[in-house]
């Protein structure tokens, strides 16, 4: 299957309707009668996924429910479906981060590909992340006097820099270097710099 698609409504004929209908276009579907159902469920955020949410919805309402989700950390990805749409709701709901802000009724091209696209967007996110994950990896196998090294490096110092702002030879910074490169699995100075911009390491002393 392609994924899993929570569908939160509280009509419970058009959670019916889209279940079937997301059914045969072979996603996974359970449904919610409201956000708390939903929220009570307590799901496993790792499998790929969206959620096909309704605005207005007794209770909790559907943009509460989508910052409830972002306080969490959730990567679940909102596409809005709704009957009662507004500007004003809709301009919230995108800048919170929502996939899509789509109106009752829709098309089944329109919504399958809201759905393609949030699964697409998920991947990818999970990708990042991941990478992120792995670079933080790598640099936590850095010694204090590598971790010295690289820092300078992706600052621009050469050898003979590094060797005198730490007080060592630039033979000793060429070894530092080299394991460097190594530990981190880059091949070039500029794969370095990349991943320390990633990491968010040139923000405050940029260089």
């Amino acid at each position: 299957m392609p994924g899993l698609v929570h569908v939160v409504d509280d009509d419970a004929s058009f959670r019916t309707a889209i279940e079937r209908r997301l059914k045969l276009a072979g996603y996974d579907v359970v449904t919610y009668a409201s956000a708390q159902d939903f929220l009570d469920a307590a799901l496993d955020d790792e499998q790929p996924g969206c959620i096909l949410l309704d605005v207005r919805i007794p209770g909790l309402s559907g943009p509460e429910l989508q910052n409830r989700l972002i306080a969490a950390g959730s990567t679940l990805p909102i596409i809005f479906l709704t009957g009662h749409a507004d500007t004003p709701t809709t301009v919230q709901a995108i800048k919170a981060g929502a996939e899509d802000f789509l109106t009752k009724p829709v098309s089944s091209e329109l919504l399958l590909d809201a759905i393609a696209r949030a699964l697409v967007r998920q991947d990818a996110a999970r990708s990042h992340r991941g990478k992120l994950e792995a670079f933080r990896a790598h640099l936590a196998t850095l010694t204090q006097r590598e971790r010295q090294v690289f820092d300078l490096i992706v600052r621009g110092k050469i050898n003979k820099q590094i060797a005198y702002e730490l007080g060592t030879t630039e033979r000793t910074v060429k070894a530092h270097r080299h394991q460097v490169m190594e530990k981190m699995q880059v091949h070039s100075l500029a794969e370095l710099v990349s991943i320390a911009e990633r990491l968010g390491m040139l923000d405050s002393n940029g260089g």
